[in-house]
């Protein structure tokens, strides 16, 4: 499978990345851009986004471009920070780029901003099983 196939066919069955509004952008072999609009249900008590909705776009780059590889791979280990406040209506891009592939962990960084402006950064690692996408 392509790396576009394997990413649609794991985006068909993620209802949670769904229910967010991400879109996808753009995938290739080990990297993937994500988007998605702030919506007034993902505010938090300060009527800022939720740490997590960052949080969750970045893990869903992260498994995607992780997965582009052709193997099944899962995070085994990830870390964000939140740099900037995010608003209702703000709309937020998040580019995965592989950094290190081994046989058994991929190593990645994902970079989620709003325009031009990084609003947090993510750092991510996989572990690679040893099953292959099929169609």
């Amino acid at each position: 499978m392509t790396p576009k196939e394997i990413v649609h066919k794991m985006f068909d069955k993620d209802a949670f990345s769904q229910w967010l509004g991400i879109t996808i952008e753009s995938v290739e072999e080990g990297s993937c851009t994500l988007s998605m609009t702030i919506k007034n249900e993902m505010l938090n008590g300060f009527s800022i986004a939720h740490g997590g909705i960052t949080y969750s776009l970045a893990d869903s780059a992260l498994a995607f471009a992780s997965n582009s590889q052709g193997r099944q791979s899962v995070s085994i280990d990830t870390s964000i920070n939140h740099i900037e406040v995010l608003k209702e209506g703000d709309k937020i891009v998040a580019v995965a780029k592989q950094n290190a592939l081994k046989n058994k962990f991929g190593f990645y960084t994902i970079e989620i901003k709003k325009e031009n402006t990084i609003v947090a950064l993510f750092k991510g690692t996989v572990f690679r099983s040893e099953k292959e996408w099929e169609e």
